[in-house]
Parts: C-alpha cells; structure tokens; sequence
C-alpha cells in the first residue's frame, strides 16, 4: 500500500510565530529583530518590574494568595532576576523612603525602553525564560506588583 497524502510535518515555532502570538494573544506591541531573532516591545503600554528571584518568589506567592492571576513572569536565570509584566499604571514612586527601600532591594521600574520577551529560538546561555507565560491579555497593576515588594521589603528590612 502506497502513501498517498504527505507525511506529518511537525510544528516548528519561529520568532515570528512567538511575536504573532504575543500579538494577538497577550496584546503584547512585540517586534521581531531580523539579525538576531530577539522578541522585545516598547515599555509605554506596558510596564515591567524586575527584581531579584528571591524576592520576586516571594512576590509571586503573595499575589498567587490574593489571585491576582495570570502573572506573566519573565526569568533572567543568568541575572537570577524576574520581570513582572504589568499595566503602565506605574506613577513615579514618591516617598523617598519608598524609592530606598526599592533601591537597596534591586528593584527596578521599567516605564520606557525596550523589553525583551522569551523567543523560541536555542538559547545556549537561558538569556530569558517565562516563569509565568503570557496567556492573555491581562496583566496585574503595576502599583500592586510595587507595593507587594515594597510590604515584603518593609518586613524583610524595618525601620
């Protein structure tokens, strides 16, 4: 007996496919660069906090807790840093007690400038990895990722 349709191709994702996904999907504004195949988008419509993984688990739990979910989470485990995507809700952070607690515990607020999201591509050196993918459009307030952090440092550090 002879095969008369082709054989089974399998899905191959491509950096394309990811951005189109991140698209459609996740209402993520992602571009594709070209050259190296890297997905990243402009922070504006989207805001980001990064931070060290340890306070970051620590972060994800209590929100988890209070089910603030989906939490779109990107790791850095070279950086050992996560990025929490999160609406631009983000106002300067006013009190300056605030802004050193924030400093000292490495955490960081990205208002503007480029983020970069995971690619499909083989990437010897786990430059990014989802934590937490991007499932939907829905991310948490920034000011709730913050002000998690900032009662977590607060324990972690009184004053």
């Amino acid at each position: 007996m002879t095969q008369t349709g082709s054989p089974a191709t399998a899905y191959t994702e491509t950096p394309r496919s990811r951005c189109e996904f991140y698209r459609r999907t996740c209402s993520l504004p992602t571009m594709v660069n070209p050259a190296t195949g890297r997905i990243t988008m402009k922070a504006g419509m989207v805001g980001a906090v990064m931070m060290p993984t340890d306070l970051a688990r620590r972060v994800k739990t209590d929100l988890d807790v209070r089910g603030v979910a989906p939490l779109p989470i990107i790791g850095h485990p070279r950086a050992d840093m996560w990025t929490f995507l999160v609406r631009s809700d983000l106002e300067p952070i006013g009190e300056p007690e605030n802004v050193a607690r924030l400093w000292e515990a490495r955490v960081v607020v990205i208002r503007e400038g480029d983020i970069a999201l995971p690619s499909p591509l083989p990437d010897p050196l786990m430059v990014r990895t989802w934590v937490s993918p991007a499932i939907s459009a829905y991310r948490p307030a920034g000011s709730v990722v913050v002000q998690c952090a900032l009662g977590i440092v607060g324990k972690r550090h009184p004053r």
